[in-house]
């Protein structure tokens, strides 16, 4: 984050572009802005978005006194941020990705996200990366750094969770050598075994004991294993503890409370989309879209710790009464002249 030596004298700082990300139900520009306020122009809001210097750790630092450190769940996920318009020869960071929503390989930027879930019930990002290719990282990389930097910031979370792509055994072994428990989806060709020497893919498994079972997990070491039925046909989820022993305590009642703790990323990429503006933005150097991401972030965050503390309902509930009174105003006007 930029420091500052002296008091601002910028017409556009972070709380004014926050708030219009949180108010504005369908653009998110320097234009729509400047053309709202009147008095900002749209160069100011454009050197806003040039000038800062906001990093993950800042977003850290926002939420770390809210949050109990210890304990809770850490969840590792990524989401497409739709941009099916822009040139990637224009703008920063556009390639083309797998988006869970479409079902298919779209254009967007990549943005992975590290979601801490903590013992009382705070649910807020904790770190995060913009895919770049020019970095040469996989979001594997990415995650284990992400992960290795919130242990160092002083996080000592009960559980990491993620989705299948990242339960590979390079991931799972590096999360071991953390003394960390985790959960994570695998696909049903993963190999397990309950003879030695012998092994068979985990959708071929046929001993299930209330949807559950200890296996050997091929190449990593004994988990426990659970499916679940969705959309008519079975996920599979590992659970690892650091100490074996504690292994055989886990109840499919445990699976549950950890898998239902984990979905609340799922709701996260939802929210930044539709309430955040996190998408909507027209800036194409990678300064000022990192600024952008950041700041929609911060605008999840404040909505969240509102939450929380009960001023509001849900995330939803401020933009969807912000224009109330207007669409009932002009409904009412349109009636009495019809």
């Amino acid at each position: 984050m930029r420091k500052l030596t002296k008091p601002s004298t910028a017409c556009c700082n972070m709380g004014l572009y926050v708030s219009y990300l949180l108010s504005d139900p369908q653009y998110a520009n320097c234009t729509r802005l400047s053309e709202i306020m009147g008095d900002v122009s749209h160069d100011s809001i454009n050197r806003f978005l040039e000038r800062e210097d906001f990093t993950p750790m800042d977003l850290f630092n926002e939420v770390k006194d809210t949050l109990e450190l210890n304990g809770g769940t850490i969840s590792v996920d990524d989401s497409v941020l739709d941009k099916p318009y822009s040139d990637p020869k224009k703008a920063d960071f556009i390639g083309m990705f797998w988006s869970g929503k479409h079902k298919r390989v779209v254009k967007g930027i990549n943005l992975i996200t590290l979601f801490c879930t903590d013992i009382n019930g705070v649910s807020v990002p904790v770190n995060y990366r913009i895919y770049d290719k020019n970095e040469g990282k996989t979001k594997n990389d990415y995650f284990l750094e992400m992960l290795s930097e919130i242990i160092t910031w002083g996080l000592s979370p009960a559980w990491i969770t993620g989705d299948s792509w990242y339960s590979s055994i390079g991931n799972l072994k590096a999360i071991r050598k953390m003394n960390l428990d985790f959960m994570f989806a695998i696909e049903s060709n993963r190999r397990i075994s309950i003879v030695r020497g012998q092994y068979i893919q985990i959708q071929n498994l046929e001993d299930w004991h209330d949807d559950m079972n200890t296996v050997y997990l091929k190449d990593y070491g004994m988990v426990k294993v659970f499916r679940q039925i969705y959309k008519k046909m079975y996920r599979y989820y590992i659970i690892s503890t650091h100490k074996l022993e504690n292994l055989s305590g886990i109840t499919f009642q445990d699976f549950k409370k950890i898998h239902d703790s984990h979905w609340s990323i799922e709701r996260y990429h939802r929210a930044i989309k539709q309430v955040c503006n996190i998408e909507k933005f027209q800036v194409r150097g990678s300064r000022l879209i990192k600024n952008h991401i950041y700041c929609a972030l911060h605008a999840f965050v404040e909505l969240e710790l509102m939450r929380f503390s009960k001023k509001i309902v849900n995330w939803y509930q401020i933009k969807r009464k912000l224009f109330i009174e207007t669409i009932r105003g002009n409904i009412m006007k349109r009636a009495s002249e019809a």
